[in-house]
Parts: C-alpha cells; sequence; structure tokens
C-alpha cells in the first residue's frame, strides 16, 4: 500500500500550529504533523510566505472533502498530492 499524503495549505504560522493540533483532536491523527514555511517563489518578506502542514494517510482513512472544509475555517486549502 502506497503512502497517501494531504497537503495544508495556511496563510500563516499561527493558523498552521492550530491546524496541527486540530488536525489530532478532530480526525484523530496520532502523529502530530509540524507545519513547514514555504515563501512565495521570489519573496523575501515572511509576510508573503504560507505555511504548509502535511498530513500522513497510510491508511486512507482522511476524507478529502472534509479536510478541504477543515483547511477552509482557517483560510486555507488542501493540495491534491
Amino acid at each position: 500500500m502506497s503512502d497517501v499524503r494531504h497537503v495544508l495549505v495556511l496563510p500563516d504560522r499561527d493558523a498552521a500550529d492550530e491546524v496541527a493540533v486540530e488536525l489530532m483532536a478532530r480526525f484523530g491523527v496520532t502523529e502530530q504533523p509540524r507545519p513547514v514555511r514555504d515563501a512565495l517563489a521570489g519573496e523575501d518578506d515572511a509576510e508573503d510566505a504560507q505555511w504548509l502542514v502535511p498530513v500522513e494517510d497510510p491508511d486512507r482513512r482522511l476524507d478529502a472533502a472534509e479536510l478541504d472544509r477543515f483547511a477552509a475555517e482557517w483560510e486555507g486549502w488542501r493540495e491534491e498530492p
């Protein structure tokens, strides 16, 4: 079985940190994801950075549509793997 990864894109660090914690509570993710800063191409200003929250889903139990709605609560979205 191949690993499945969802990537949630958030507008700032605070949102990414909250999402990482809430994923465990709401979706039963067993290992807290680590947010990663993703500076937009050509931008040096930290204000222009997005934050990525990679979510491992090896058992394919997380619903993509639910993750889409979840990320939207923090003005984010889910990237297709």
